[in-house]
């Protein structure tokens, strides 16, 4: 894409980000809180883009002075002018680069918190030690980037770590950078339960679910039905004897399939009821959205090249091997051979390289 052609597009954008910058403070829109959420991304995005757009004119504008000084008579001028000439030839590409990765459609989930799903799959006890390591690794990831994790229920393996556990990622751009993780994820190791030393091969799920805003999921709350239970585990005295445990159960018509379903859903994260029947409803609304949405996220993955963040929960996206020691993606043929690190949360370079990945393929969509 040439210079010009790059301007024109970003030119094309200013009248936008001036229309949603006065739309964002008309009070009907802001009345209304689906659109005004969905335009303040997009002010959000377009003020990015326009930034990006200012530093690249000035790029230009800085290339096409330092040329004119060349024509100079004064060494000095010369000298500065080339310097100038330099540097702005060097970050003009760089520029041209950052503003086609802005220009690329986001999705408009990324942005959200999101539900971290963790089930072990075939292997038994060893897999569900493995979903526990799952878990382990991808809370010492969220604490690294500053995020919340809030555990909102769970089910104990035999032996140890989890058959399952939910829980709830908070903090900035968080289903953007986790959905790369949904999939199937492959273990080869010796496991603890195994006498012989030999090394067996285990599977964890993970599913990571945009959270839904209230006005975005329409739940009939009256046909709810609740009931309550008392919560094991570590806690003291209180959560053996008092009820604060939710269990929802809620008949739910897909619109995708014209499948009605029972949805149940347990929370015993906190000891006050009234709060994990709000994380419970929040659960709901996030499983429902993400059931009504899947038709899209099909539509996106059958149009591209790559696996890369396609929401196919049933691929085996990523295996660990112990004895080498070694991490492969199979998605983008990524290996590398830190698994101690990467299981201690150190695994942004594997999830940028998917990102870049993604955005190749995004690019080539976009045609920029």
């Amino acid at each position: 894409m040439s210079n010009n052609q790059l301007l024109d597009k970003l030119d094309g954008l200013v009248s936008r980000f001036e229309e949603v910058s006065l739309l964002v403070t008309d009070p009907s829109v802001i009345a209304d809180q689906q659109r005004y959420v969905k335009l303040s991304r997009e002010y959000k995005e377009l003020e990015d883009v326009l930034a990006a757009r200012k530093e690249y004119i000035q790029c230009l504008q800085g290339i096409d002075e330092a040329r004119q000084m060349l024509l100079e008579d004064d060494p000095e001028m010369k000298e500065m002018a080339r310097e100038e000439l330099a540097e702005c030839e060097r970050r003009q590409p760089e520029l041209e680069e950052k503003i086609k990765l802005l220009l690329i459609p986001k999705d408009p989930e990324d942005a959200r918190n999101a539900v971290l799903e963790i089930r072990g799959g075939t292997g038994g006890d060893e897999a569900a030690l493995f979903a526990g390591d799952l878990f382990k690794m991808y809370q010492r990831y969220c604490e690294s980037k500053g995020w919340q994790v809030s555990v909102q229920s769970f089910s104990e393996g035999a032996v140890g770590g989890f058959k399952e556990i939910v829980c709830m990622v908070t903090g900035e751009n968080v289903y953007g950078t986790l959905k790369y993780e949904s999939g199937v994820h492959r273990v080869q190791r010796v496991p603890a339960t195994e006498t012989q030393g030999r090394v067996h091969t285990s599977a964890a799920t993970v599913a990571v679910l945009p959270e839904a805003d209230e006005f975005e999921v329409h739940i009939n709350e009256g046909e709810i039905k609740w009931d309550t239970f008392r919560s094991s585990g570590a806690g003291g005295q209180n959560v053996n004897k008092v009820e604060s445990g939710v269990r929802l159960r809620y008949m739910w018509k897909n619109p995708n399939t014209g499948v009605t379903d029972e949805i149940l859903i347990e929370c015993t994260e906190t000891r006050d009821q009234p709060k994990n029947k709000e994380r419970a409803l929040s659960r709901l609304r996030s499983y429902i959205y993400d059931k009504e949405h899947q038709k899209y996220v099909d539509d996106i993955a059958s149009r591209r090249k790559t696996l890369v963040s396609t929401g196919d929960r049933s691929a085996k996206i990523r295996t660990y091997n112990y004895p080498q020691g070694r991490i492969t993606d199979h998605r983008i043929n990524y290996t590398i051979y830190n698994l101690a690190a990467f299981m201690n949360g150190d695994i942004q370079d594997c999830i940028d390289h998917l990102i870049i990945a993604e955005n190749a393929e995004r690019m080539k969509e976009s045609e920029l």
